[in-house]
């Protein structure tokens, strides 16, 4: 049987915000290196600076009981949780906004999109 990851929490000031879709993308900050040579070829790689780049879109509640500056989130935390309690959880933490927009769906729910980077990504 196979598995699959549960939830997904974004988490701001000690508060948590329903996320309904999340996409994460890793790069391990490698770069090809160039360099002329006889064979006409790359040599090899530079090792960089590792990044993750988070896509997500969260619930915005009608009530003010969350009160979220979208814009400004900053220091914020993401948690993906496995469905098995056994299963570790992968923590996006020291998260950052780049980039908000607003999106409503066709059942008149009005989401947030969140383009977001973090600083590391913790297995818990």
């Amino acid at each position: 049987m196979e598995k699959y990851a549960g939830s997904a929490v974004l988490e701001v000031d000690g508060k948590e915000i329903e996320i309904v879709e999340l996409s994460v993308t890793k790069n391990p900050g490698r770069k090809l290196v160039k360099a002329m040579n006889s064979k006409g070829r790359a040599r090899g790689y530079a090792q960089g600076i590792a990044t993750w780049e988070l896509s997500l879109t969260a619930v915005n509640p009608l009530d003010d009981t969350l009160d979220i500056d979208w814009w400004a989130i900053d220091n914020a935390k993401v948690t993906v949780y496995p469905l098995g309690h056994n299963d570790q959880r992968t923590s996006y933490v020291e998260c950052f906004v780049t980039e908000v927009g607003e999106k409503y769906t066709v059942d008149n729910e009005e989401v947030i999109d969140i383009k977001m980077s973090a600083l590391d990504e913790v297995k818990e």
